[in-house]
């Protein structure tokens, strides 16, 4: 079990609303801090820098002014969710705007957690690192993040294949940091059990979806709504790596899911 059974932050609850491509922006992040859990968002969401730079600010600002409004209200912090892999030709400013508006948890991805280690660092921040197995997960401790993000079966997008529960399990063989666990948790159930299994924090990503808050489009939203379980399908097909599909999303782009 962890050793960090008490939450740097104030929360209401221990979910992150999980960075969503396409989908987490800054009013997702700001009305999920407002409700006590800690907001996230891709910084490739927000393009170009200078909308970045944008969002952040707004970020800031907006929860500043919450904290004022309402000095006894549980604010969780926000988060930025930080491609480190060498395809982001922009890495570098993303950085300086992290070190300028300092988010307090900044979670990486598709690469190593290293390059945001020192600059988070410097002002007391804290980084996690997104992986879907043990040897990534190996690999990103020995880089000297903070914590985890397990990304699992049953995560949204492009997801892990490993039980959530088994997969906490394992990390906590020879991790005692902050661990974070995503794939398939929608209610208190699952944030219950995730807790108990030994993790310190929850993704949930698909709920927040269709959120007024929430940059997907309306019948996007409403796909979301409408569908069930059986209307899900995992498959590298489109991108190369195991993602989590709708089917009707697939169908309105004259793919065949049962023929991928």
């Amino acid at each position: 079990m962890s050793a960090h059974r008490t939450h740097p932050f104030p929360l209401r609850i221990p979910v992150f609303a999980a960075p969503m491509f396409l989908i987490s922006g800054p009013e997702l992040v700001l009305a999920a801090c407002k409700a006590g859990i800690i907001g996230a968002f891709p910084t490739p969401n927000a393009r170009p820098i200078s909308v970045l730079d944008d969002w952040m600010k707004q970020i800031t600002e907006g929860l500043a002014r919450a904290r004022d409004e309402q000095p006894a209200a549980t604010i969780g912090p926000w988060c930025a969710n930080l491609v480190t892999h060498s395809t982001n030709t922009r890495l570098a400013e993303d950085l300086a705007l992290i070190a300028h508006y300092k988010p307090p948890v900044v979670v990486t991805a598709l690469g190593s957690p290293k390059p945001a280690i020192e600059v988070v660092h410097s002002y007391g921040g804290l980084v996690f690192a997104d992986v879907t197995t043990l040897t990534l997960a190996k690999k990103a401790v020995a880089a000297g993040a903070d914590g985890l993000a397990c990304v699992s079966a049953g995560a949204g997008g492009h997801t892990g294949t490993l039980s959530p529960f088994a997969f906490v399990s394992a990390v906590r063989d020879f991790f005692d940091g902050y661990v974070i666990v995503g794939g398939g948790i929608s209610d208190g159930w699952g944030v219950a059990g995730a807790v108990a299994s030994g993790a310190d924090f929850v993704y949930m990503g698909t709920r927040f979806i269709p959120t007024a808050e929430s940059m997907a489009a309306d019948a996007y939203k409403q796909m979301v709504v409408d569908g069930t379980v059986d209307d899900l399908v995992v498959s590298a097909g489109i991108t190369g790596t195991a993602a989590s599909w709708l089917k009707p999303s697939l169908r309105a782009l004259g793919i065949d899911p049962d023929n991928m």
